[in-house]
């Protein structure tokens, strides 16, 4: 079967996706993380006393266990089905993606199931993210040669 017939059939059985519906679940999904983050910022900060470099980092560090949490007890998939990727630009959806492999292969072992698995996702991320950095910083470095210092 030739591949155009293929992919015309396979779009006339295929279920329709609701565009705008899983667009509004990403966005107010999203939205309401942010602002969960932003609730805790200010609890941290003004409430709690911490400076707001430190109210950040809690901030992180708690969005990050509340995802991971979430994963290890199978909530956040479920949560996520719904909103799509609403969960997965914040934070939340980096330690999900970190979490996830290592549950499913917890069954091979600490070693060669958790540890070999738990950034299969996560580490091409974490690969180009730090790959850009460096470009970005060495880029940076090099306009501010260029420049006489100003950059």
């Amino acid at each position: 079967m030739e591949h155009k017939v293929y992919r015309r059939l396979a779009d006339a059985h295929a279920p329709r996706s609701p565009l705008l519906r899983n667009c509004c679940n990403a966005f107010w999904t999203g939205g309401l993380i942010c602002v969960l983050g932003q609730l805790l910022r200010t609890l941290y900060g003004q409430t709690a006393g911490l400076p707001e470099e430190d109210a950040g980092t809690l901030t992180s560090v708690t969005l990050i266990f509340a995802a991971a949490l979430l994963s290890g007890i199978g909530v956040f998939d479920h949560i996520a089905k719904v909103a799509g990727a609403g969960t997965l630009v914040p934070i939340t959806g980096f330690a999900n993606a970190v979490v996830s492999p290592a549950i499913d292969s917890r069954s091979e072992g600490l070693i060669l199931g958790v540890g070999a698995k738990i950034f299969t996702v996560a580490g091409p991320v974490l690969l180009y993210g730090t790959l850009a950095g460096s470009i970005y910083g060495a880029v940076w470095w090099l306009m501010g040669l260029v420049s006489g210092g100003t950059a």
